[in-house]
């Protein structure tokens, strides 16, 4: 055992070390406030899932929903360091925690940690599933990543978030000494080849590696379902996000949908979509200009009327599993978003946007709230938590074993 007293120092909104025991703490919140399984013809048989980018943010969500709310069984996928150092990344502990409350209830659940760009680990998935679970009926797709590499030529992809055609300044936040701070930032526009690899790291091609590599198995269950989950925004921040490089890659994906759609409707009578999810504060999000400050405006507007990952993915699961109706937009398109996207909201966030400074921005924005989500996202400001005692850091990896 391995125990000390953590603090939360950070570069920017990029924090050194993880608190495990505040990450346990918000992921037992995060159970604890689905619903619990109702009774209907669907629960019937327990479904399989397989979730890729399991430990944080919105993936994380899917998977506690499914496991908590749909009693699901499978595997979740995800890239976390273990204890060294420093301590291990909030995801290692998230996942430890997941991986425990799901054990207590009774639900067989795998997690595979290591890059699922790589082969490696699409045929690791794959073995666990064939020895343990079998056919996939549920694959939620979410992750976010700045690199790849490709397993066919072992070429490096590197993403980069830039405007496309011309380069682009924005307000944005700085969270450099620990309270949020507007600034100005201006980004350059994408060359060609950042454009090509920000769609190779963050477009479709993997998401199709993977049903392609369970395909390949017999690993696709009838009636299989896929959702790549994603993100379109407001006219705020179009220029760096859906008319920039993110959104070649989000149109990429929405091609990889449409294509695997068909094909899974021919063989195996299954839909592949694409959930557009509403905003949040989660670990890539804050790396996007513009987005923090966009943030804490869209609180300040809904409150508690703003959809945490958690509640929209129980949304986007009973809509999958057939315990809501499935609503999609003209595209095809799931969407989590309308609150959000709702035009008075958005005409009043845009009035807050234009007028804000740093004298009026606390009048404006809910900071308090975005200050905490941004510590929880590393275990931090977990109501509960005792943060002057020490805690272990050593947590041990989920076992995979049979």
């Amino acid at each position: 055992m391995n125990e000390r007293v953590i603090t939360p120092l950070h570069r920017g909104f990029l924090f050194l070390d993880a608190h495990p025991t505040g990450c346990r703490a918000a992921v037992e919140q995060m159970w604890k406030s689905v619903a619990a399984p109702r009774c209907s013809a669907h629960a019937a048989r327990r479904p399989t899932v397989l979730v890729i980018g399991s430990s944080a943010g919105f993936g994380l969500a899917a998977t506690i929903v499914a496991l908590a709310r749909h009693r699901a069984q499978g595997v979740g996928v995800c890239l976390e360091k273990a204890p060294a150092r420093r301590t291990g990344t909030a995801g290692w502990y998230r996942t430890a925690a997941t991986a425990d409350l799901a054990s207590q209830a009774d639900l067989p659940f795998v997690f595979v940690n290591g890059d699922a760009f790589s082969d490696t680990v699409k045929q690791q998935t794959a073995d666990v599933l064939n020895r343990r679970f079998g056919p996939v009926d549920h694959l939620i797709y979410s992750v976010a990543a700045p690199r790849r590499t490709d397993p066919d030529t072992n070429e490096v992809y590197t993403s980069a978030v830039r405007p496309i055609g011309r380069p682009h300044t924005t307000k944005t936040l700085a969270f450099d000494d620990g309270r949020p701070v507007i600034t100005t930032v201006t980004t350059k526009a994408a060359s060609p080849a950042e454009i090509t690899q920000t769609v190779a790291v963050m477009g479709g091609a993997d998401w199709q590696r993977w049903i392609t590599t369970l395909a390949a198995r017999g690993l696709l269950a009838d009636g299989i379902t896929t959702c790549a989950l994603s993100y379109i925004g407001p006219p705020l921040i179009e220029r760096i996000h859906r008319k920039g490089t993110i959104g070649a890659a989000k149109a990429h994906l929405q091609d990889t949908a449409d294509a695997w759609n068909a094909l899974l409707a021919a063989r195996h009578g299954g839909r592949a979509f694409i959930s557009l999810n509403s905003a949040a504060v989660t670990q890539s999000s804050t790396a996007i200009p513009g987005i923090a400050l966009y943030l804490g405006l869209l609180r300040g507007v809904l409150g508690d009327a703003m959809a945490s990952p958690t509640a929209q993915m129980v949304e986007l699961w009973d809509q999958l599993t057939g315990r809501a109706d499935l609503r999609t937009d003209p595209q095809g398109r799931i969407r989590l978003d309308h609150r959000e996207l709702d035009q008075a909201t958005q005409d009043t966030i845009a009035g807050r946007w234009h007028s804000a400074t740093n004298d009026n921005i606390a009048s404006l924005a809910d900071l308090d709230w975005l200050t905490s989500e941004i510590h929880r996202l590393y275990g931090f400001d977990v109501p509960g938590v005792d943060y002057d005692t020490a805690s272990d850091v050593d947590i041990p990896w989920p076992a995979t074993a049979d």
